[in-house]
């Protein structure tokens, strides 16, 4: 297949660019940076906000979405613009290819237990950052095409993804970690389907699949683990022994994250949390996979640390 990949440059797009490269594809990655190169890939610069390169969607069977402003304290209008303006500007090009388009799981409602979701829960109409409003706007897009003009797409939903390369969750907890105590909502002791990359890629190629069934679909590891554990067996693979988790009620952190963003707001800086990374990390944030695995054939495998010290 000839593949076009979105966001390139980035962990995810990255990831799938390499895979699908490896597996044998004719596979084009693209991305607002210049300094990327492939080993068995071609890349290209495309903001998507510009035109694309001459020739880009010539005879493509298939385009991985992967490109997206995942930033919860970024302005409304940029994520807008970069969320959903990108997706727009994937689908005027598309023409017969086939789309995977790769969404989140922050589009189901942020403000109540995400409990073995199911795909029909979501889109929802509240939402506490830019992140996931827009997120949740592009796919609106995307289903509208869906049923108007039958767009052939696959719009995959992963939680946390993590594993090597992992330029988003990882850092920010290492970063969170420094001083020794890494505070989380209810300590951690959630249950969460989180999602490694190499099973994120797996439903990409799954999806890819002219024979699998257009729709949308969870996806993340095999099954779920409590949070708080996790994190303490990463810190401790990363040689960070001496850190420990501190327990701060879901409540109290909220409301001190609503007040940080308000004060935020006069100041113009950055937040150091939001409400938004709190209900991700101190609610349960769990998802039902069995349409993946039924309709996708998805056979994902358990979430795993393995050569977490060299991420």
């Amino acid at each position: 297949m000839r593949i076009v990949v979105t966001g390139a440059s980035g962990f995810v797009g990255g990831a799938v660019t390499r895979a699908l490269a490896e597996h044998g594809h004719d596979v084009t990655g693209t991305g607002r940076r210049d300094d990327v190169q492939f080993a068995h890939a071609v890349y290209r610069r495309w903001a998507l906000s510009e035109k694309p390169p001459e020739g880009l969607f010539d005879g493509v069977d298939a385009v991985v979405h992967a490109a997206a402003l995942a930033d919860d304290w970024a302005p409304r209008s940029r994520a807008l613009a970069t969320n959903l303006g990108g997706t727009r500007a994937v689908l005027d090009r598309l023409g017969d290819a086939r789309l995977v388009h790769l969404s989140t799981a922050s589009v189901y409602d942020p403000a109540v237990p995400t409990v073995r979701a199911r795909e029909e829960e979501a889109p929802v109409a509240r939402y506490l950052g830019s992140y996931a409003a827009s997120k949740a706007a592009a796919e609106r897009e995307l289903m509208g095409r869906m049923g108007a003009k039958g767009v052939r797409a696959v719009i995959l939903r992963p939680h946390a993804v993590y594993g090597p390369g992992d330029t988003t969750l990882l850092p920010r907890l290492l970063r969170a970690a420094r001083g020794g105590v890494l505070r989380l909502p209810s300590g951690g002791e959630v249950l969460h389907t989180l999602t490694h990359i190499d099973n994120l890629v797996h439903a990409v190629r799954r999806a890819l699949d002219p024979a699998s069934p257009t729709g949308v679909y969870n996806v993340g590891d095999d099954s779920a683990v409590v949070l708080g554990p996790v994190l303490r067996e990463l810190l401790v693979r990363r040689g960070i022994t001496g850190a420990r988790i501190e327990s701060v009620p879901y409540r109290t952190a909220y409301l001190a994250a609503g007040a940080a963003e308000r004060l935020s707001r006069l100041t113009r800086l950055r937040p150091p949390v939001t409400r938004y990374a709190v209900s991700q990390l101190g609610l349960e944030r769990t998802l039902e996979l069995s349409r993946a695995r039924e309709l996708l054939d998805y056979r994902p495998t358990p979430t795993t640390l393995d050569g977490a010290r060299d991420w």
